[in-house]
């Protein structure tokens, strides 16, 4: 089994959540791969270049695949799971479901339809600890990627902080209702799950099987 993390929006393989769970990873003597999904060009970033970037991360030789994946590397992910029978488990942390209707009403129509005019924006990017530019192309191209799609029943362990400020947790309880194959454990945490990282590996741990 092969194990890849994909960092969140705005992210990168240096996040807090990354280098936790890369750490528990280590101490089990496991091999976690986590890319950077900045792919050097944030500007140009877009759920489908994510998507071949990580799929370009598998083995040649069919290995199965455990996705682990935070926020909008969660949504990345699992549509990866969707579209590649590789992937025999996924574990989302606060997925970003419905991720367009909650992160552009922030923005205000106004902005958002700057960005459509000026095809870029300027976004605040934790990993650099800066504003980088964003093209519209991300909007665009994550419009297809929608929740209604996912419909491959891969076992699948969401968690999820039930007071998360950026993706509610009900579109986690919404997307586990009619999947009987997704596990949904609700955390007392908000969108970084910061406080809770030692549940969160716990969870992991038994539900990948590790040692």
């Amino acid at each position: 089994m092969d194990y890849i993390y994909l960092h969140g929006f705005a992210s990168s393989p240096k996040s807090a959540k990354a280098q936790d769970i890369s750490d528990r990873f280590t101490q089990i003597h496991t091999k976690l791969k986590i890319p950077d999904l900045n792919a050097g060009d944030f500007s140009q970033l877009t759920i489908a270049r994510q998507i071949a970037q990580v799929t370009a991360e598998f083995n040649n030789d069919s290995t199965p695949v455990t996705l682990i994946g935070s926020s909008l590397g969660g949504l990345t992910a699992a549509h990866l799971g969707q579209q590649n029978l590789q992937v025999q488990r996924l574990v989302l942390l606060a997925p970003a479901f419905g991720f367009l209707s909650h992160w552009l009403p922030k923005l205000g129509d106004e902005e958002v339809q700057r960005w459509q005019q000026e095809k870029y924006i300027m976004v605040y990017h934790y990993g650099e600890q800066r504003s980088l530019s964003l093209s519209y192309d991300f909007v665009t191209d994550a419009a297809q990627y929608q929740e209604k799609l996912l419909q491959r029943p891969i076992p699948t362990l969401i968690l999820h902080g039930k007071k998360d400020e950026v993706i509610p947790s009900k579109a986690s309880q919404d997307f586990a209702r009619s999947r009987p194959w997704v596990e949904l454990v609700e955390l007392d945490s908000d969108h970084a799950l910061g406080n809770v990282m030692k549940e969160i590996w716990q969870a992991i741990r038994l539900f990948c099987q590790l040692p």
